[in-house]
């Protein structure tokens, strides 16, 4: 028997400079990041339009981690940068003296967010959105140029 932690959370959302104003169905699906779990994450990347790396900026080893993670559920999948969304998340309490992050190159290409839920709730929830904002528009212009490869 395969027992694992799984959280999918499912949501409608008006994602920022989509261009439509429509809203559009979201599913969050938590892997955890633990890598006892890693056998299954090909269940999680399947027909992924975008992922969301959340980390703690404070643990060494996740700045490390990060870089598994991406080529793991961003490279191996061919996403593009912006359908990516990288979120440093600062504990209550925790200082924050410079918001740059010894990332390695092909990281720092990444939209990254600072986020504390606990004092700038609206700030994250506004990078979000603009996030799916992004997600959406590619997926209508990766449609798009399909559609248009099959008219030609």
């Amino acid at each position: 028997m395969l027992s694992f932690l799984s959280r999918i959370l499912e949501f409608e959302s008006q994602p920022e400079g989509s261009g439509d104003n429509k809203t559009c169905e979201v599913e969050l699906w938590d892997c955890s990041g633990d890598f006892k779990f890693e056998s299954c994450w090909p269940a999680f990347m399947k027909d992924s339009c975008g992922v969301v790396i959340i980390f703690n900026p404070d643990v060494p080893t996740h700045l490390k981690e990060i870089e598994t993670w991406y080529s793991m559920f961003i490279s191996s999948q061919g996403l593009l940068d912006n359908q990516c969304l990288l979120i440093a998340h600062h504990k209550p309490g925790s200082e924050v003296e410079d918001k740059r992050l010894p990332l390695a190159s092909h990281l720092s290409r990444l939209p990254l967010i600072h986020s504390n839920v606990e004092e700038e709730p609206e700030d994250v929830r506004q990078s979000f959105c603009r996030y799916l904002g992004n997600v959406v528009n590619t997926m209508s212009e990766s449609r798009e140029r399909e559609e248009m490869s099959i008219i030609t």
